[in-house]
């Protein structure tokens, strides 16, 4: 397919939140891939990082017009057409996932009130897991579950007001848990990558733009982070904790989607060694707190 043989069949017409949310996450990854990765000569100094919107035109085979429209979200482009630029800018199994959401492409998402019988359904296992902590979080990553380990180690979301009872948030705004998780830095910005696919498609609805302003009133120092476009999902990871009386204790933080609500996460923080069990014990009994739901 060439250039010239891609007809838009759409006038252009003012842009959309979504439209224009899909046009910012194709231009972030244009700037930033280089000619050399997609196999174009490197032609010394470059006006604009990255990829020139006519360069990206030529190799997904759609008009530059049209391409600078998508961009600048003022046409919906269709499956097709997404496909090939995902193809040209290289872009992995989750962002491309993420991209084909922006533009309304992907299968009907579960009803809220799904996540209210996955929650009925996992207490128990919740409760069970005795120096596992554990919390569920729903599509926007708010905390609806947790059991006593997890309220010991990384905080009780009960003492949150629900405005900011947020998994991201907690990451961005909490002091204790920024001085209590080591590599603090890569953890959160692993959850960040799964917040933004989660929420950048559904910016329209009041409770997602709640907590990106709770964000911004609480993290001004993250507002890079706000307006980043990389997307990703939280692959399994050893996670540490330095508690107080320099006890340190190692996890391996694990993702599960409950079949109830694919949009929730359970996150399992599994204690890596004997002793890293009995120091969860040792704080849920300090602790003394009792299994927490938020209906």
């Amino acid at each position: 397919m060439t250039n010239s043989s891609v007809t838009p069949l759409h006038k252009p017409s003012a842009p959309t939140p979504a439209r224009k949310e899909l046009g910012s996450f194709l231009r972030a990854h244009r700037e930033r891939t280089s000619p050399e990765q997609v196999g174009l000569p490197s032609t010394g100094r470059r006006r604009t990082s990255g990829l020139r919107r006519e360069e990206v035109a030529t190799l997904a085979g759609v008009g530059v017009t049209w391409y600078t429209w998508i961009e600048q979200g003022r046409v919906s482009p269709s499956k097709q057409v997404l496909e090939a630029l995902a193809r040209t800018l290289q872009l992995n199994a989750a962002s491309t996932r993420h991209l084909m959401g922006l533009a309304g492409l992907q299968a009907d998402l579960p009803p809220e009130s799904a996540h209210a019988e996955a929650t009925r359904r996992l207490e128990p296992v919740l409760s069970a897991l005795e120096t596992t902590p554990a919390v569920l979080v729903d599509r926007r990553l708010d905390m609806t579950s947790w059991n006593p380990a997890y309220a010991a180690l990384w905080g009780d979301p009960a003492a949150i007001e629900p405005r900011r009872r947020n998994l991201m948030w907690t990451l961005a705004a909490s002091p204790q848990l920024k001085a209590t998780l080591v590599d603090w830095d890569g953890f959160a910005r692993t959850i960040l990558a799964h917040f933004r696919a989660q929420t950048a498609v559904r910016m329209a609805e009041d409770r997602t733009r709640e907590i990106y302003a709770a964000l911004h009133e609480d993290a001004p120092d993250l507002a890079d982070w706000w307006a980043c476009h990389g997307v990703g999902e939280p692959a399994s990871r050893a996670t540490e904790l330095a508690l107080a009386g320099d006890v340190r204790v190692q996890l391996m933080t694990t993702a599960l989607r409950p079949v109830e609500d694919p949009e929730a996460l359970l996150l399992l923080h599994a204690p890596r060694r004997a002793a890293d069990h009995a120091a969860v014990a040792a704080a849920v009994r300090a602790a003394a707190r009792p299994f927490s739901q938020v209906g």
